[in-house]
């Protein structure tokens, strides 16, 4: 679930709280967002983003961009601009 200003959703159903109790009583290293790669998606990574800030840990979200086995000629230039920015070095 994303937070969807069109349709007004607010934070509360996304679980938030819960999210906050246990950040609260347990200790993380590290916080890793899984969001749509839409719009609402992003706005609910920097939301989160935001307010778990406070608790000091790494927070990040799942890399974006091409799938695997998918074909760059059906590829949407944000996808292609997602997949360029989550690049990786070849070792």
């Amino acid at each position: 679930m994303s937070l969807n200003a069109i349709a007004l959703q607010i934070a509360e159903d996304l679980k938030i709280k819960e999210l906050y109790e246990r950040m609260s009583k347990n200790s993380f290293d590290e916080v890793i967002l899984a969001t749509n790669p839409s719009m609402e998606g992003d706005a609910t990574a920097m939301y989160l983003h935001d307010r778990l800030d406070q608790y000091g840990v790494r927070i990040t979200r799942l890399a974006l961009g091409l799938p695997v086995g998918g074909d760059l000629e059906y590829a949407d230039q944000n996808t292609l601009l997602r997949a360029l920015a989550g690049r990786q070095k070849l070792d």
